[in-house]
């Protein structure tokens, strides 16, 4: 664990443009250019070539054509990947002709845990185990202590810290009802002082809560750090684990190993 960077002077945190437009919009019309644009190249190739180009060729380009559309229209990095793979999953479905009770099962599945991807622009990220030390070495030793970690998908940064701080509170935030319900049995038998809770943490009042850590996108960030700011009681830690606060300097950068991400710390 290496401390990359410290300092004792709180920055600003200045607002950036960006387009006001939710992120599901936007790569529906990547979708639908892309689709216009494969067509357009359809029509050519068979009214100028009788219809050289194979079906799979079309496919990709689609494909291609929406990942590149998704980039300019400033879509963060895991919607490119769905952009890529969505229209392979479309035609293999129709292909393999899917029972009708398998694909609700998916998109039930799918729905449970991506709940509120499209509004919150937040996708599951599991963090990992070499993160927890350098957690543990920033909390206060205090047994009053009361931790969360917002968007706690399957529940593993509190149960863990839990287990190795049983004096003291932990608990976790997580809208998408799949992974809070496996949070929710894990805790039950996990023996330490640990809770999780179905809800959407910028309800939360977080003047409650002594160090508040997120694992969340970059899209997120600026709208929960002017919440945490305001509600937040002096002195307090908030921990981001990968992405920073724009405009906002963090008053330590840790790193567990080289090829780990960072994680910022910022004292209110």
């Amino acid at each position: 664990m290496q401390v990359v960077a410290s300092k004792t002077r709180k920055g600003k945190f200045l607002h950036e443009a960006g387009i006001l437009v939710l992120p599901v919009f936007r790569a529906l019309l990547a979708q639908v250019l892309a689709f216009a644009l494969s067509y357009l190249l359809y029509f050519l190739d068979k009214r100028l070539f009788g219809g050289l180009l194979p079906p799979f060729l079309l496919l990709g380009f689609h494909a291609t054509c929406s990942v590149l559309i998704s980039v300019l229209l400033r879509l963060s990095w895991w919607w490119w990947l769905i952009q890529f793979i969505f229209p392979f999953a479309v035609v293999a479905s129709l292909v393999f002709q899917l029972p009708p009770g398998l694909s609700l099962a998916i998109f039930v599945l799918m729905v449970l845990l991506f709940w509120s991807t499209y509004r919150t622009q937040v996708p599951y990220f599991p963090s990992k185990s070499s993160l927890l030390p350098c957690i543990l070495e920033q909390l206060p030793q205090r047994e009053s202590l009361r931790f969360i970690d917002i968007g706690s998908g399957f529940g593993g940064v509190s149960i863990s810290l839990s287990k190795s701080r049983s004096s003291q509170c932990f608990y976790g935030v997580e809208l998408a009802p799949f992974p809070w319900l496996v949070s929710w049995l894990r805790a039950r038998f996990s023996g330490g002082m640990v809770q999780f809770y179905l809800r959407d943490y910028m309800d939360l009042d977080f003047s409650g809560f002594d160090v508040v850590f997120a694992y969340l996108s970059p899209a997120a960030m600026p709208d929960l750090w002017e919440k945490l700011h305001s509600e937040m009681r002096p002195g307090s830690l908030f921990m981001s684990y990968e992405f920073t606060v724009p405009g906002v300097e963090a008053d330590l950068i840790i790193n567990s190993n080289a090829n780990d991400p960072a994680l910022y710390v910022w004292r209110i």
